[in-house]
């Protein structure tokens, strides 16, 4: 039935980075991923606009062969999930392009360059994202050719029971952001459905056959790597979106200018700032380190040791942050500028991250969905190639070879 989508979003994904890669190289698009404009970045443009035809070209030629057999009996069906989840993926890239590339239509248009922000992203991608989530614990409940309402209703009223006290919970512990309490409760309705995908068919593994709940788990895993592979996956994205949502909605920064022993605050976090040596490194490195004291809730944490080192040959500079990271948040502090001639003193910019240990952690879960679905499987291998031996005979009984 998707064929031609396969096709369309294969071809679209190659042009995209065909399409990157000439943003950084060519100095269209202002970024800080850009390298150093050169005129390499009229060929890419060229091999773009050759690709775009070549491809639009063969969609044309094998229509009829792209074109599905098949149709949506239900919008209720795993089907019509599949056909939204494109939709969902096309429009966030499509508002991505936009905004990326309304500097250089505005500057064409009207001579003056606008300045899109990260706000103009987020104010259209947030919603999109937010129902890429509802959806991803949604779909896998619905069935082929069309899903029951009572099937649904009956599947989803615990989940969505148990996210609305989740919820609760969080207000009564002071998080009043409607937006953070609306995101937790999106996330933690498709992750309780997620893993619901888990424990029904471990639960009926260990009632009928006696294993383990490891076993039973490790079993039907084995069993079906692509489905639950997927599901891992889905996972990590759902761990991410929690760290995500949480540093979206309340990081906490500020930039400061400390003389020694002076002290900022920053939420539960305050940071005293001891000192500045500056001393040589290795070859030609000469090293600017900061020596800053970070306590939390009035107690001792740990210091830190932001720096700035200066390649003295090309007078290349590079920045070196302190972290102090755990679990459910980071303290992340950069030196700015030290005045070590005219006062003791620097500027630091100081982040306090929530939960962004939480990103790295949904993208490992993510990597290990990723190759628990594509680990080789000996027996859909035999199946795979049972079929294709089969395919081979009929043809050659067709033409009589």
């Amino acid at each position: 039935m998707f064929k031609g989508w396969n096709v369309g979003l294969i071809i679209f994904t190659y042009i995209l980075v065909i399409l990157g890669t000439l943003n950084v190289r060519s100095g269209l698009v202002s970024s800080v991923h850009s390298f150093a404009q050169s005129n390499i970045g009229w060929f890419f443009l060229g091999f773009l606009g050759f690709m775009i035809l070549f491809s639009l070209y063969w969609i044309v030629v094998r229509y009829d062969q792209l074109r599905s057999k098949n149709q949506i009996d239900s919008f209720l069906s795993r089907e019509a999930a599949f056909m939204l989840n494109n939709v969902l993926f096309l429009l966030i890239a499509a508002v991505t392009l936009f905004f990326t590339y309304l500097p250089v239509m505005s500057e064409l248009v009207t001579g003056q360059r606008m300045t899109v922000g990260a706000s103009f992203f987020e104010k259209f991608n947030g919603p999109l994202f937010a129902a890429l989530l509802v959806l991803m614990g949604i779909a896998p409940l619905t069935m082929w050719y069309r899903t029951s309402i009572r099937w649904l209703r009956r599947m989803t009223f615990g989940p969505l029971v148990a996210a609305t006290l989740a919820v609760v919970i969080l207000f009564i512990l002071d998080v009043r952001n409607w937006l953070a309490l609306l995101g937790f409760w999106i996330v933690t309705f498709s992750l309780i459905l997620t893993i619901f995908e888990f424990i029904r068919p471990g639960y009926k593994r260990v009632r009928n056959k006696g294993e383990s709940p490891f076993k039973a788990v490790s079993g039907f895993i084995t069993q079906n790597r692509r489905r639950y592979g997927g599901y891992i996956i889905h996972l990590g994205v759902l761990v991410m979106a929690f760290g995500i949502i949480s540093t979206e909605l309340y990081q906490q920064e500020t930039q400061i200018r400390l003389t020694r022993g002076n002290s900022v605050p920053l939420g539960e976090f305050s940071m005293v700032f001891n000192g500045v040596e500056r001393y040589p490194g290795p070859d030609d490195l000469e090293i600017t380190e900061a020596s800053v004291d970070v306590f939390k809730d009035g107690e001792f944490v740990r210091t830190l040791n932001p720096r700035t080192e200066l390649y003295t040959r090309t007078q290349q500079p590079m920045t070196i942050p302190g972290v102090r990271s755990t679990f459910t948040e980071d303290f992340y502090v950069i030196m700015i500028n030290w005045e070590g001639t005219s006062a003791d003193a620097a500027t630091f910019r100081i982040y306090v991250n929530p939960l962004i240990n939480w990103v790295w952690a949904g993208a490992f879960i993510f990597l290990a969905g990723t190759l628990v679905a594509a680990w080789p499987d000996p027996a859909e291998d035999k199946i795979v190639a049972a079929e294709r031996s089969r395919r081979r005979i009929a043809i050659s009984g067709a033409t009589g070879d």
